[in-house]
């Protein structure tokens, strides 16, 4: 198996600039999406530096990654975990520092992202996860959502504190309770998952899913014979029904050697 992908990011038909990040590797089959929050282009150095930190991170860690991911693939439990693992350090590592620079530059003070990494090596997926990102999986039409949104809104639908009636109408959708760089520490989210030949993944920030969010539309969207028209397609339909944020998305496809 190898990846193919084709990443985009716009800036929305609101904001004033895009604080939005995002990386591809087809060579490593590591891929990022991160959204910057803090206003005044610092969320645009929040994302940037998380993202470059992740990569390094990965980077830095390959021929000891190349080594678990021969074990997980002969079925060693305990090596799933240890890529998590890394995947998690990773993030705490980019949070470390996305922290470290507010606290040496008062300007930057308050900077921080989400962010959404996929590693796919070998007939696994490895997800890792801070914020309202999301990365899905498209197969044969079948959307499944990896993530879990951590916002102020699903904390409430988790803990039975609103209906999902409520929920729909509610304000303040954009409040999230996970960032990296908000704290010196955060906690991560990670996932594996089985791959096949034909399955696509999706990362995109929430300037994407807030209103392309239907697996149906979803599945249809992203299951075009080729992946810029695709990714193109959602980006503009999440414009035409509002842009009120920046846009991102990373799309990527499994194929055959």
């Amino acid at each position: 198996m190898r990846t193919i992908s084709f990443g985009l990011s716009d800036v929305g038909r609101k904001r004033p600039h895009n604080e939005d990040a995002f990386s591809t590797s087809d060579a490593a089959g590591f891929y990022v999406v991160a959204d910057g929050v803090g206003g005044h282009q610092k969320g645009e150095v929040a994302s940037e530096e998380a993202v470059e930190q992740l990569n390094m991170w990965v980077s830095g860690a390959a021929t000891h990654l190349d080594h678990l991911i021969d074990r997980a693939v002969q079925g060693t439990q305990p090596a799933l975990w240890e890529v998590r693992r890394l995947l998690e350090s990773g993030l705490q590592a980019a949070c470390y520092m996305v922290f470290g620079m507010a606290e040496l530059d008062p300007s930057k003070k308050g900077m921080s992202t989400t962010l959404s990494a996929l590693l796919l090596r070998r007939g696994l997926a490895f997800a890792a996860h801070v914020g309202d990102s999301r990365v899905y999986r498209v197969r044969a039409g079948e959307v499944l959502q990896l993530t879990e949104d951590h916002t102020l809104i699903n904390y409430k639908l988790k803990h039975g504190l609103i209906t999902p009636e409520e929920a729909s109408g509610a304000s303040g959708k954009n409040v999230i309770t996970r960032a990296v760089g908000h704290k010196d520490y955060v906690q991560v989210d990670t996932a594996d998952i089985d791959v096949r030949v034909g399955d696509r993944f999706l990362l995109c920030t929430d300037g994407l899913h807030g209103y392309v969010n239907d697996p149906e539309e979803i599945g249809e969207l992203l299951g075009q014979d080729d992946l810029e028209s695709g990714l193109r397609a959602a980006i503009a339909l999440a414009n035409e029904r509002g842009g009120k944020d920046n846009i991102t998305g990373v799309l990527i496809e499994v194929v055959g050697d």
